[in-house]
């Protein structure tokens, strides 16, 4: 994983992750959803459906950023979600959604490192992460600290962009992500870096078949993603062992 938001930076991926973040945080919800046409609200009910029948009473969202997953999670009756991220701008965005909801009863939103989560073994039922694993410094390292914290059987929904493999959606995909996306992100975020890091990050993501055999290696097992709206995104599903 070597796509990191400002080249010239000697700050570790991870610093840099957090600094774009934390600049980007008051403008990227309008982002967010104008570059997409809302088509990640639909993605993320997908993946909220398939986390249903497995009824979770806690739920841990890594990297919430604006909790837009957290707050989806809320549709699954009686759960409690804990969302993560290392941003506390993009936390503090979330924090005043959650609030506006009235969802602080059934959300609560810390600063702490995916890498590194503050949790004991075994805490959760199920864990979420919307487009966060890309931004991983070491993807095994955050994906074990997922495996570790979640329950035996426990369950783990990831939504990540991937790249289509068809024509014409294939062509059209990287015309936008590598030429309109970028510069509306910079027109309207001011920042120069973060949506030319998105389609770079993307397309050195392993996504696919070879993010399933990653998922594998750290040990999760039953591992199997769907694919969205023409390939666009991916949603994967592994599960904990219950051994």
């Amino acid at each position: 994983m070597t796509a990191l938001p400002n080249k010239k930076s000697q700050q570790s991926k991870k610093e840099q992750v957090e600094e774009m973040f934390n600049n980007i945080s008051p403008k990227y919800d309008l982002l967010n959803h104008l570059l997409s046409a809302n088509i990640d609200k639909l993605w993320r009910k997908n993946a909220i459906n398939m986390l249903k029948p497995h009824q979770p009473g806690l739920i841990l969202d890594i990297a919430t950023g604006t909790a837009d997953f957290a707050i989806a999670a809320t549709r699954i009756k009686g759960a409690k979600i804990v969302g993560i991220d290392i941003s506390e701008g993009m936390l503090e965005v979330g924090r005043k959604k959650v609030e506006k909801k009235g969802l602080t009863n059934c959300i609560e939103l810390i600063k702490a490192d995916s890498e590194n989560l503050p949790f004991e073994n075994g805490k959760f039922d199920a864990a979420v992460v919307g487009f966060g694993v890309r931004n991983f410094e070491t993807l095994k390292t955050g994906l074990s600290e997922i495996e570790r914290v979640l329950k035996p059987g426990g369950v783990f929904y990831i939504l990540e962009f991937s790249k289509p493999v068809k024509a014409p959606y294939k062509q059209v995909y990287q015309f936008y992500f590598t030429k309109i996306l970028p510069f509306i992100g910079r027109l309207v975020s001011k920042n120069s870096n973060a949506y030319t890091y998105l389609p770079e990050s993307v397309n050195e993501f392993p996504d696919g078949d070879k993010f399933l055999t990653i998922l594998a290696e750290v040990g999760f097992v039953d591992n199997k993603w769907f694919s969205q709206t023409f390939g666009i995104a991916s949603i994967y599903e592994a599960n904990k062992s219950k051994n």
